[in-house]
């Protein structure tokens, strides 16, 4: 068996005290496996975001375990943490480029941190920084203002690359960009993945992408794992109720096929006063009286899945 190249246990982030506490991540366990690219969705305010800048140590975890190779990343300190920066990197939303810096300069900016490629070799590793992504030696010298949305998240790519990481977390990397630029820079992760052997972490709303892209698929809603599956599998047959529901919203390419319709009743309830027992319940079509009672177990179902329903496992009141 693959030893993972990072493991989460019982991870749990907070926000707030009292009355106000958002428990916004609540007991999330998973692995990853190096080379592997896992897809991380649910619907906003599932906690999706939250759990991947806890997991690079980017925000502040209550609870739980993080390791990379081996490693517990939870009560490193920054100057701990900073060896750590090359190996673990995070591509965001928005690339947040300074439009005072040049692009190369950007760039150059990471490999001064991490001590790399100094002196005359600088600048040839800055434009194959810019070729890897799909840029040109020459958008070295603009501003961030001179460069299209989809270059700017090329940009921002390059300046994960070039810490030269193993594991990438990827959060909504194609959310502000139109479908035929999203499409470019799928494809441009499917080949970074394959020349550099990374690992990755893709956070997404986009169901599609996430088929075509991910090996597998965890499933995650109001802040705790419904389901984690091989992904043709979780799309083929869907187990959990949520996951179920996520996918019969999810737009078809083909207007002839009708997918069966899950509806789900009311809105997410809000994470200041999650429901008791599955906090899925009072959404669920199939709900039951024991699952105001307990909160389900992830548990393993076979062929690789793991699913959190008590329809799934037995139940012992």
């Amino acid at each position: 068996m693959t030893t993972p190249m990072v493991r989460i246990q019982d991870l749990s982030v907070e926000f707030g005290r009292g009355a106000q506490r958002v428990r916004a991540v609540r007991g999330v366990s998973f692995d990853i496996a190096p080379g592997e690219a896992l897809g991380l969705v649910g619907e906003s305010g599932s906690g999706k975001s939250t759990l991947g800048r806890a997991l690079i140590q980017l925000i502040q975890t209550s609870g739980g375990s993080v390791q990379f190779e081996g490693q517990e990343l939870v009560g490193l300190s920054q100057a701990q943490m900073r060896p750590l920066r090359r190996q673990v990197q995070m591509v965001f939303q928005d690339p947040s480029l300074n439009p005072r810096q040049r692009a190369g300069d950007m760039l150059a900016e990471v490999l001064s941190t991490h001590g790399l490629h100094t002196g005359a070799a600088r600048a040839p590793r800055i434009a194959e920084l810019l070729h890897i992504v799909g840029l040109k030696p020459e958008h070295a010298s603009r501003f961030s203002h001179e460069f299209s949305g989809g270059q700017k998240q090329r940009l921002g790519i390059a300046r994960a690359l070039a810490a030269e990481p193993r594991f990438i977390v990827a959060d909504e990397p194609l959310s502000a960009l139109d479908m035929s630029i999203q499409a470019q820079i799928v494809n441009l992760l499917i080949g970074l993945r394959q020349q550099l052997g990374l690992t990755l972490l893709f956070i997404s709303h986009d169901l599609d992408v996430v088929q075509y892209l991910c090996d597998r698929v965890v499933v995650l809603y109001l802040g705790r794992v419904m389901e984690i599956a091989p992904t043709s599998a979780l799309f083929d047959s869907p187990a959990h109720p949520y996951t179920q529901a996520l996918l019969s919203a999810a737009p078809i390419p083909d207007p002839t096929q009708a997918a069966p319709q899950v509806h789900l009743q009311g809105d997410p309830p809000s994470p200041l006063n999650p429901p008791s027992g599955c906090v899925f319940r009072t959404r669920c079509p199939h709900a039951m009286a024991a699952c105001a009672e307990q909160v389900p177990e992830l548990m393993p179902t076979g062929a690789g899945r793991w699913v959190a329903c008590l329809r799934h496992t037995e139940w012992n009141p």
